[in-house]
């Protein structure tokens, strides 16, 4: 199949045609010694004898500016840590190496050695006494001061925005140190990493849509997990009393600005632990990351909104948090009222809900986009808590709630704890319930998990577990507005053969 090139990709695909019939093209077997920011540390050094005499330096990277002047010329070039300006000159290396040299474009990768001077500009600088190009660059690298203009393009070719985009690439830098300061947090505390699995059997762990897939060998259906809560469980039954996952999640739900189908979540689990332990817990590990990623300081600003993370944060229960910032100012015992209230919003009812589930929808529709500044809510109730251990004590308004809280920041939920149910019988029958919600068309009701009634039965410690969503947190702490900026490859629409987005065009 013949290829239609554009004039620039034309050109540089018959100097790579050369390089080949050299048998230049992509060598392999190179040895690249030091990082651009190991040369970057002699910044200070103004002396060029003393620059010299610190030695030859291997680096390689991707050309970012070229400016020639026929025997001479500068490049600069980016590694993973930085850029660098980097000089060739046609009687400072071989004519092989100069001739390669000539035909760099931007965009290509290359390998230098040579020694640190400075310019008559007195810009720090690699003198090259060798020169080769180890990758050819085919197509015009996106412009580096604007970079991709297309949000969607962005995400859907993330080589190309990581490329030219600064600001995209210390995204993730700190989203990784982010994830590396969780798990050294959680080891400190003599917490095990463990992974679980990714297919499951059977739905649960959480109320979503699972994606289905299929086992040939075995010929079962098996399930994308929605959540690893039941083999963690199952782990502590088992007695590793402390653990963690940083784990993928697949929900086959929406997608937007704060949802994705496969995200990433944060679950811990700890006996002898109470969801107030794990909020102090909570509290303490996100104003640390605060503090260790933004030199101390305990206010950040994410969509300029200013947040503040100095414990301790608020706390509120559900109930206090509807009758103090909602519009509903009836009774949770009255369900008509609370179900006309919540029609009048447009807000969609099955017409089974009970008292909690009708007030955790006023919650959902009122109060959580109010919720700012770092804040834990309390006291959800047992019907949308299947499995949260139930309190000793109702609610003021007589209704069963949970040991349970959610934590807020920015309006979204960042992570949701409590006290693990940890007696067999009342668990079979909150699977029981959800069997009778399946049934009813509740796409996100759970299974009946009979090993993990079998798994209670043999003793859960007293037990509190809590999922942190790294997406959400990683959002918040680089000032990112979509999921989608802190996620490498999210998940998008697809594309047809022109390019053109196919479910905009089924519309």
């Amino acid at each position: 199949m013949a290829l239609e090139l554009d004039e620039q990709t034309r050109v540089r695909r018959e100097k790579l045609q050369k390089m080949r019939d050299a048998g230049q093209a992509y060598p392999h077997f190179v040895e690249v010694k030091n990082s651009i920011d190991e040369l970057l540390k002699h910044e200070a050094q103004t002396d060029p004898e003393k620059l010299k005499a610190l030695g030859t330096y291997s680096i390689a990277g991707r050309v970012q500016f070229i400016r020639a002047f026929g025997k001479a010329g500068f490049l600069k070039i980016r590694d993973r840590n930085g850029s660098l300006q980097i000089y060739v000159a046609k009687d400072q290396v071989s004519e092989q190496n100069f001739e390669t040299y000539k035909t760099v474009d931007l965009g290509d990768v290359v390998r230098v050695v040579g020694y640190l001077f400075r310019t008559k500009t007195n810009e720090l600088s690699l003198h090259v006494e060798k020169f080769e190009l180890l990758a050819k660059c085919l197509h015009a690298p996106p412009e580096k001061f604007h970079g991709l203009s297309d949000i969607e393009e962005r995400y859907r070719r993330r080589y190309l925005d990581l490329m030219s985009n600064d600001r995209a690439r210390e995204v993730f830098k700190i989203r990784s140190r982010m994830v590396q300061e969780i798990r050294n947090y959680f080891l400190e505390k003599d917490f095990l990493e463990v992974e679980t699995p990714m297919m499951h059997p059977l739905v649960g762990g959480a109320s979503a849509r699972p994606f289905i897939t299929h086992h040939n060998t075995l010929d079962m259906q098996l399930f994308l997990r929605i959540a690893p809560e039941l083999y963690l469980k199952r782990l502590v039954v088992g007695g590793y009393e402390r653990v963690f996952e940083v784990n993928r999640n697949f929900r086959n739900e929406g997608i937007s600005v704060r949802h994705n189908p496969e995200f990433t979540m944060l679950e811990f689990y700890m006996a002898y632990a109470t969801y107030h332990t794990l909020m102090d817990m909570t509290e303490d590990l996100v104003s640390s990351l605060v503090k260790k990623l933004f030199e101390g300081k305990t206010k950040i600003t994410y969509q300029e909104t200013e947040l503040e993370f100095q414990k301790p944060w608020t706390r509120i229960s559900m109930e206090n948090s509807v009758k103090q910032m909602s519009g509903f100012k009836g009774s949770v015992k009255d369900l008509s009222a609370m179900r006309k209230y919540l029609s009048d919003k447009g807000v969609h009812m099955s017409g089974r809900e009970g008292p909690g589930a009708l007030l955790t929808m006023i919650f959902e529709s009122d109060v959580e986009h109010q919720l700012i500044q770092p804040t834990f809510v309390t006291g959800y109730p047992v019907e949308v808590s299947p499995l949260a251990r139930r309190s000793d004590e109702k609610s003021p308004e007589g209704y069963d709630v949970t040991d349970r809280f959610e934590m807020f920041i920015n309006g979204q939920e960042i992570a949701n704890g409590f006290n693990e149910l940890n007696d067999p019988d009342d668990q079979r029958e909150r699977f029981e319930a959800q069997l009778k919600e399946k049934a009813a068309g509740n796409v996100e009701a759970s299974d009946y998990d009979a090993d993990y009634i079998n798994a209670l039965e043999y003793g859960l410690p007293p037990t509190a577990g809590e999922g942190i969503g790294i997406d959400r947190l990683a959002m918040i702490l680089t000032d990112s507005p979509s999921i989608r900026d802190v996620i490498l490859f999210p998940q998008l629409k697809k594309l047809s053969k022109e390019g053109e987005d196919v479910s905009e065009k089924k519309k």
